[in-house]
């Protein structure tokens, strides 16, 4: 399992200010992050990451299905 902070986020293609990113985890729409102790900051499953990436590939494969 590897975690990754904001530059992670970043080089996946979520390059979001702080508070948009906030604001997408409060909404049930980005993975929450957990804060690592010894940084004491916040960072992000990359497999969950990743599994969110799936996840709007589908919904757009699926959208345009029907035309």
């Amino acid at each position: 399992m590897r975690l990754i902070g904001p530059e992670g986020l970043k080089a996946k293609g979520f390059d979001f200010s702080r508070g948009h990113l906030w604001r997408l985890i409060k909404a049930g729409l980005f993975p929450k992050p957990v804060k690592t102790h010894s940084a004491s900051r916040n960072m992000w499953v990359e497999e969950e990451i990743d599994a969110h990436i799936r996840t709007l590939i589908a919904e757009r494969d699926g959208a345009g299905a029907g035309r």
